[in-house]
């Protein structure tokens, strides 16, 4: 029995550390074709908030983060309390003077982008000032209609969605935290924050045409009830006739007033 304990035991253990729960094999180098990988259309390095994240219509966005110190964890929460390695892809580092090198250069220059147990830890370049911040980008995958990261860098935050998307119907959409200020350009809604202290920023929009399918669902379902009250109603006045052809409607609300029956008064 105690063999077979002790055997159960180094199986789970394996398992976990296999599975990098433990840390023994947690840590991954990034391919350098995904470090290094396309970027679609341009990073928005100019943004005036300290982090611009840019959604696309395929479920994917694009992030910069402007950040000073010695690392920059980003990550995901599972919903269990536990934090995974956030995807990330064509990575790039913009010098405090403008100059943009790509992961590998980065990782050339001193810094390192680490895919750990918990998080992709980067470190800026060794060469980069030590007193002025820099700029990372990279990007991600999303969910459609949806969009939630933890707030790795506190400060001020521009969310810009896809094209079409909206966020005036309270019922299909919300943010969290409540923006300060919104505004539309060519066709997409851009969201602020002056100062997020949160730990989480999440973004939930639709489809214009969404309005369309969800009025028409609520249309059909007046009319199904309206049908459906109409049609017990007229169930209702049915049943009635017919207790009324058999002599069943029988008004015994004043027998209290009639006394006992003959005989037993």
């Amino acid at each position: 029995m105690n063999r077979r304990l002790v055997l159960a035991s180094v199986a789970v253990v394996l398992l976990l550390a296999t599975s990098g729960c433990l840390g023994f094999f947690g840590d991954n180098e990034i391919p350098e074709g995904r470090l290094d990988g396309n970027v679609s259309g341009e990073y928005e390095w100019n943004a005036d908030a300290d982090v611009h994240i840019n959604i696309s219509e395929q479920a994917t966005y694009q992030a910069v983060y402007r950040f000073e110190g010695e690392e920059l964890r980003l990550y995901r929460n599972d919903g269990l309390g536990s934090e995974n390695p956030l995807y990330v892809e064509a990575v790039r580092y913009r010098y405090p003077n403008g100059s943009v090198i790509n992961g590998t250069t980065l990782v050339a220059r001193g810094g390192t982008i680490e895919e750990r147990r918990d998080a992709v830890v980067v470190t800026p370049p060794a060469d980069a000032p030590s007193d002025e911040a820099g700029q990372l980008a990279f990007t991600g995958q999303s969910s459609p209609k949806q969009f939630s990261l933890p707030t790795f860098v506190k400060g001020s935050y521009e969310i810009v969605l896809p094209e079409d998307r909206r966020l005036d119907v309270p019922i299909l959409s919300g943010t969290t935290p409540n923006t300060d200020r919104r505004s539309e350009i060519d066709g997409r809604v851009h969201l602020y924050w002056d100062d997020v202290e949160r730990d989480v920023i999440s973004v939930q929009y639709y489809l214009q045409r969404d309005l369309y399918i969800f009025g028409g669902i609520v249309g059909i379902s007046a009319i199904v009830a309206l049908v459906g009250g109409l049609y017990y109603r007229r169930q209702i006045e049915k049943l009635r006739r017919q207790r009324q052809e058999l002599g069943l409607d029988v008004d015994v609300s004043d027998d209290s007033d009639r006394g006992p029956p003959p005989g037993m008064r």
